[in-house]
């Protein structure tokens, strides 16, 4: 059944997304007789990054040699979503397989001042379906290796530490607790880091804590990941890795062979053209030994769109923090030859949309991983591994950061937004001020056609706000413009 026809059904919308999206089992422990070597995952979360900005995707300034050659023995996935046009909601959603609206956190984590003024918890609570979790339950060894900002920044000191959501090794950032490794400079003129770091320094156990300069940190996230890798080879253990970088996030310091005319894209891509080639060593590993190369699945995407100025969303309109496809829509990459359908090495999927939260419950389908847990994301290993062209059969929903109404020149930023089959639609909390486009014919969002589809505005802009209504509510509406009483406006 068509989703167009549930909506005209008495079902609840709340009832429709459970239906579809619920993912029961039986917890299940991984078994050799019944699962040959089960599938590494590494999951590569990139920081920042626009969706036009690997060379594959359209970026001419530098060329990923590195990320571009898995796409060339993968598949790129050009309407891949993330969850929130921001950081910490999107992590949430690639890390539950849920809205991160569900967990109250919806912008991202900062003092928690300003975390109880925009009505948001303080961290993401322990008890969420974590996919680590579930695969270290199962087996697995599991590692986080980047950046975290899902608790224990700023002033957050007593968040939770990683390893209890479900990892057994980590090394974050300023952004988290535990292990870290932070910036030695942050400014060329060889300052101490006090600043960038915004307290953290402070926080935890200071001998857990390692400096390297600005340029490094990705380096030292990927060695840690590397040697992580080799230690499950010799225990003979599947692993599952968060390789989440906090490059191409600014402030943007590559090294100086890299720094061009220094200008802030120049710097942006300094870092890019840095990143790839750190990257880089930990993707030369495993594609060089034939027992990971074969049963080893990396997925590449960023977090939300890029900064204005720096990154590129190629042809989508909107940065980081709008509804709009380039706050949202992500490029993604699958490489894994052992795994991913060899017709479809090095070609581009254009037609199957879906999004971060959907890995989580695909993740765990390629690991014959069950759980009794409900999902917001679909089950859609076929179309990840090239064996499908199909789309999630729900519709994604979007909440903007409450503190971003106002952003990158846009006055009045949409509040919510809801994408099924080619449609996507825009409106504020109360379904005021509908935009809809078909993202077919016009990806750009530059044609509003919702005064020539009253039917299909009308059903998306219910479904939408109903869905709105039945999340945690943050305190989005405390930080509408002053010039919100305005009746319509013009975008």
């Amino acid at each position: 059944m068509k989703c167009s026809r549930l909506f005209r059904t008495s079902i609840s919308l709340t009832s429709f997304i459970i239906a579809l999206t619920t993912s029961c089992f039986t917890p299940i422990k991984l078994n050799a007789q019944e699962i040959d070597q089960p599938p590494n995952i590494i999951l590569v979360f990139i920081d920042d990054m626009g969706w036009g900005d690997f060379s594959c995707f359209g970026n001419q300034a530098i060329e990923t040699q590195n990320i571009d050659r898995l796409a060339k023995e993968g598949i790129r996935f050009e309407q891949f979503y993330v969850n929130s046009p921001i950081c910490s909601p999107s992590r949430v959603a690639i890390s539950t397989g849920q809205y991160p609206a569900r967990w109250k956190i919806t912008s991202y984590l900062a003092h928690r001042q300003l975390n109880q003024r925009r009505g948001m918890d303080q961290w993401l609570n322990p008890d969420a379906p974590m996919l680590a979790r579930f695969l270290q339950s199962a087996g697995y060894s599991t590692g986080h290796f980047g950046k975290w900002h899902m608790g224990g920044q700023r002033d957050v000191g007593e968040a939770p530490l990683i390893s209890k959501y479900g990892f057994d090794e980590s090394l974050t950032n300023f952004e988290g607790l535990g292990p870290r490794v932070l910036a030695l400079k942050d400014a060329y003129d060889g300052k101490k880091v006090t600043a960038h770091t915004l307290g953290s320094d402070k926080l935890g156990d200071p001998s857990e804590i390692t400096y390297v300069d600005r340029s490094l940190v990705t380096q030292s996230f990927t060695e840690s990941a590397l040697q992580f890798i080799k230690k499950s080879e010799s225990e003979k253990k599947p692993f599952y890795i968060n390789l989440w970088p906090d490059d191409v996030h600014s402030p943007f310091f590559p090294p100086e062979a890299r720094r061009s005319d220094g200008s802030k894209r120049a710097l942006y891509h300094g870092v890019l053209d840095t990143m790839d080639e750190q990257l880089g060593v930990l993707f030369d590993y495993v594609r060089n030994r034939p027992s990971l190369k074969n049963n080893t699945l990396i997925l590449i995407c960023s977090d939300n769109g890029p900064e204005q100025g720096a990154g590129s969303a190629g042809p989508f309109r909107g940065f980081k923090t709008h509804l709009f496809e380039g706050g949202i829509r992500s490029s993604l990459i699958a490489w894994g030859p052992g795994l991913i359908n060899s017709e479809k090495a090095g070609t581009v999927n254009v037609d199957s949309w879906f999004s971060a939260m959907d890995l989580v419950p695909s993740i765990l389908s390629l690991a014959n991983i069950k759980t009794n847990k409900s999902f917001d994301g679909q089950r859609l290993d076929s179309i990840i591994l090239g064996n499908s062209n199909e789309s999630r059969n729900a519709p994604l929903f979007f909440r903007r950061p409450p503190d971003r109404d106002s952003f990158y020149g846009i006055s009045d930023c949409p509040d919510l937004a809801v994408r099924e089959g080619d449609w996507k639609l825009l409106c504020e909390y109360d379904g005021t001020q509908a935009e809809l486009y078909n993202l077919r014919l016009d990806r750009a969002e530059a044609s509003n056609v919702a005064s020539n589809h009253p039917n299909v505005t009308r059903r998306l802009t219910t479904a939408v706000v109903q869905w709105h209504q039945s999340m945690p509510q943050d305190a989005g509406a405390t930080f509408k413009s002053t010039n919100q009483k305005r009746k319509s406006k013009t975008r």
